[in-house]
């Protein structure tokens, strides 16, 4: 079911900080900021050769990015995405084997634009995990 790392994410108070320090120190490619307010953040993603870095900063006050700042100040690591094939019998499967989906359990369209899922942290490790459909 699992597939490849697709974007490991980090929550950020300041995306232009973030973005100055991931060109100016590593000189990394960088994208442009997007905001999703379907999500609550604006995004921006840092191209690896292998994978990406996606930095979340909060977009409007009911944000779950301002809720996560709330408990860590300085950010952080917020989740990690993996790529799955089938989104909806990926779903289905974790279900079955008593994962918690979180939200209303149906996909909704990410950064990327294709579906993705969230899964709860304390069934992975306390993690929280993305799932989205490639």
């Amino acid at each position: 079911m699992i597939g490849r790392l697709n974007h490991v994410a980090i929550a950020v108070r300041n995306l232009e900080a973030a973005v100055a320090t991931y060109k100016d120190a590593l000189g990394a490619k960088v994208s442009e900021a997007t905001a999703e307010p379907e999500h609550g953040v604006t995004v921006v993603f840092v191209e690896l050769p292998n994978t990406k870095i996606e930095f979340l900063e909060p977009l409007g006050e009911n944000s779950p990015i301002a809720k996560f700042l709330e408990r860590n100040p300085d950010g952080g690591i917020h989740h990690v995405c993996y790529e799955v094939d089938d989104i909806l019998a990926a779903r289905d499967q974790l279900k079955a084997r008593g994962a918690r989906v979180l939200g209303d359990g149906n996909p909704k369209i990410g950064a990327h634009g294709k579906p993705v899922l969230f899964l709860h942290p304390k069934d992975f490790l306390g993690t929280l995990t993305e799932l989205e459909q490639v």
